[in-house]
């Protein structure tokens, strides 16, 4: 379907648009004439591209009756014009019979249909240079340039994303040959993972890497992890396409990618913070805290040293609205030379809508952003990964295992994506509910409830479970993952020694 494009400005007699109603008369009698050219444009126009409204208006005519396997002529349209104020100012409905008395159109439909959408891309050109000045003109209000160039960005691509009228329909071959890609990529990496690595091996096996246009929710209650996940697998990606680039190896073969990390709660430097305090393995605490030993700092300077060209782009831009999000996307992509290959998001509920979506509840707020999200995935061709808070109804809960209906605010989450993953630490919990610390005089009730819960905190402390709770293209289920706290680091659960790969 074609793109919709902004209506016709008014304008000075003195100034023409670009315009050609002849091709648009000799293209509709060309469609009344032969209703097989009229199938084949119909998906390629939209009334709105039609500078006479009155052809707009014939033109959705013939649309919905061949939508309705009908004869589009002269004769089936006039029932449809009777009343037609535009129809009458032009002798009538015989006006449609004008139309088809020169054959003319039919040699040249196809290149009358393309023009006509090439003028109507060049007066809504028009429309949004028009608007970019009438807005930087008027300081009446807050002025915020940068918000104005945002939103112009965001208007040319609207105009620009639809610019071909040819059919965006893949063949089967296409189709298949894509499928083949990611297979040889699979088999490449040993058979179980055919998208981008999130450098923890048990995941990979269970998603098989993060897939083009996928958008994955990673949501869990505060405490338990989001972030500190999202940050390892966003490293984990940038430093594996690091390496696969020093190694010679063809972008388009390549496990990891650039990421590009909105980060709407936390600034750019924590961030960067939590990356060098997980790869020097110094203690996240003693960083923020200034105690930190000479040999700390030298790690430390070292592991910044050797990451100075990790290709981790941070974006902490506060109260970012979704468009704005998928502008800033958009632009990264562009400066990368197409190869951005992660998006990640902290975290959707900090995302804004737009104006009207807002007033109308938060509810419908947050499904704009979700499928605004889901639109930055396919628009792009890369998978999106955004963090979510759950409602507070987990913790009422004796078992605190998340479930899909727990995503706040919207149903819409678990609908537009196509992974909802959730982070649980049952020693969070258990840690939040430590009984009374018996003495040599309590009674052996209190004494036997303490080993118990010592007990259980043993088995458990330390793991965490990435729970797999939809997932459109594979099984769902859980991974079992090691955290360690102090360095906000995730990693594969390891039974006698060893680690995971990337």
């Amino acid at each position: 379907m074609a793109t919709a494009f902004l209506p016709t400005p008014p304008v000075p007699e003195t100034v023409s648009l670009p315009q050609n109603v002849e091709a648009e008369a000799a293209m509709l009698g060309a469609m009344m004439i032969d209703n097989r050219l009229a199938d084949d444009l119909i998906d390629r126009l939209d009334a709105d591209h039609f500078f006479e409204p009155l052809h707009g208006r014939i033109f959705s005519a013939i649309k919905t009756l061949r939508g309705n396997d009908m004869l589009a002529s002269p004769v089936t349209l006039r029932p449809m014009f009777e009343q037609d104020a535009g129809m009458r100012e032009l002798g009538g409905p015989a006006y449609l019979a004008q139309l088809t008395g020169s054959g003319a159109g039919l040699i040249g439909a196809r290149q009358f249909a393309k023009q006509i959408y090439d003028l109507a891309m060049l007066r809504t050109l028009v429309t949004v240079g028009r608007g970019l000045v009438d807005r930087a003109m008027d300081t009446s209000e807050e002025v915020n340039p940068r918000a104005q160039i945002e939103a112009a960005e965001e208007e040319l691509y609207k105009v620009a994303s639809d610019g071909a009228t040819e059919s965006q329909t893949k063949s089967f071959l296409q189709a298949a040959k894509t499928t083949l890609k990611m297979a040889e990529v699979a088999l490449n990496s040993g058979g179980h993972i055919s998208g981008i690595t999130t450098g923890i091996e048990s995941i990979n096996t269970k998603i098989g890497g993060m897939h083009r246009s996928d958008l994955m929710i990673l949501a869990g209650r505060p405490g338990m992890g989001k972030t500190s996940l999202a940050t390892n697998i966003a490293f984990n990606a940038a430093r594996r396409w690091m390496r696969d680039m020093a190694d010679g190896i063809d972008p388009e073969r390549s496990l990891g990618a650039k990421v590009a990390f909105f980060s709407l709660e936390m600034s750019a430097d924590q961030l960067a913070g939590r990356v060098l305090s997980e790869q020097a393995r110094i203690n996240s605490d003693v960083l923020r805290s200034g105690k930190i030993s000479r040999h700390e700092f030298q790690a430390l300077a070292t592991t910044a040293a050797e990451l100075e060209n990790l290709p981790l782009f941070i974006d902490d831009t506060a109260n970012l609205s979704i468009a704005s999000l998928h502008t800033r996307a958009r632009r990264l992509q562009r400066r990368h030379n197409n190869q951005l290959g992660l998006i990640i998001v902290d975290y959707l509920q900090l995302l804004s809508g737009s104006a009207k979506s807002s007033g109308d509840g938060r509810v419908q707020e947050i499904s704009e952003i979700s499928r605004g999200l889901k639109g930055v995935a396919k628009d792009l061709n890369v998978p999106v990964m955004a963090l979510s808070q759950l409602s507070r109804a987990v913790e009422q809960r004796e078992d605190k295992r998340p479930l899909l209906s727990d995503l706040r605010e919207s149903g819409s989450i678990e609908q537009d994506a196509d992974m909802v993953m959730f982070v649980y630490r049952e020693d969070y919990y258990l840690n939040m509910a430590q009984p009374e610390i018996p003495s040599a005089n309590s009674p052996a009730g209190v004494q036997d409830k303490h080993a118990q819960w010592s007990e259980h905190l043993s088995r458990v402390d330390g793991l965490a479970e990435l729970i797999i709770a939809k997932q459109r293209h594979g099984s769902t289920g859980k991974v079992m993952l090691k955290f360690e706290p102090h360095i906000t680091r995730f990693s594969d659960v390891v039974v006698g020694g060893g680690g995971g790969g990337y």
